[in-house]
């Protein structure tokens, strides 16, 4: 008899007893050896652990974008259009100037902190003031910013996305040169203080369009594409 455990199947033979004789030609034999053999690929089949045919997207969704130097933003104040501006700059330095809002540190504030503290500035002025923050130009605090260094077509810094992948990080750069080992490139990143180096197959993953290659990306990863020795 077949049974089943927590481990997977268990074939059992107690109190069973084949009749022998049946010959390797009768039928009855036959039928016993295709359902013992059926029974057994299904428990295989059944406790053997899936095999992952792409890298699952990066899990992130809890991210909230932070501002960094470079952003624009809107602020919008409630029934005070007089004070609501469009297209600040986040200056180098990281802070905002607007209407009754001035040196204001916008840098590594998410926009619905900067809008509560906006919010703290104008309460001087303005009765209960309610704020809403809205980045319409993206570049990202630096320290969250995907870094692709070496063998790109334009290589340079890229705003992190909420769920983004390897793939898209290659489009935005413009795909390899022809100088490029795109199977010998890595990823850098930073985990609990720690650097860990991943690598990565560019070269199968967009020019042979190998979507197993496909990786999930995190803010802060640098891609490192080495040239070809030959």
């Amino acid at each position: 008899m077949l049974g089943f455990s927590n481990s997977g199947c268990v074939l059992r033979t107690e109190g069973t007893t084949v009749n022998s004789r049946f010959s390797t030609s009768g039928k009855p034999i036959q039928v016993l050896v295709i359902l013992l053999g059926s029974l057994l690929v299904g428990c295989v089949r059944s406790s053997s652990p899936p095999v992952p045919t792409a890298a699952e997207p990066a899990t992130d969704t809890n991210y909230e974008y932070t501002i960094g130097p470079g952003d624009k933003l809107n602020v919008f104040v409630w029934r005070n259009p007089d004070v609501s501006v469009t297209d600040i700059p986040v200056r180098p330095d990281g802070r905002i100037s607007s209407p009754l809002v001035e040196e204001m540190v916008a840098a590594g504030k998410s926009p619905s902190q900067l809008a509560r503290d906006i919010e703290k500035r104008l309460a001087d002025y303005i009765k209960e003031p309610f704020v809403t923050v809205t980045v319409v130009d993206f570049v990202g605090a630096a320290s969250e910013q995907v870094r692709v260094v070496g063998e790109a077509t334009t290589p340079q810094a890229i705003p992190y996305r909420s769920s983004m992948t390897l793939l898209d990080v290659m489009i935005a750069v413009g795909g390899l040169t022809e100088f490029a080992a795109g199977n010998k490139g890595s990823i850098v990143r930073s985990s609990a203080g720690k650097q860990q180096q991943i690598a990565v197959r560019i070269e199968d993953l967009i020019k042979d369009g190998d979507i197993s290659a496909n990786v999930p990306m995190y803010p802060g990863d640098i891609v490192i594409i080495p040239e070809s020795p030959f």
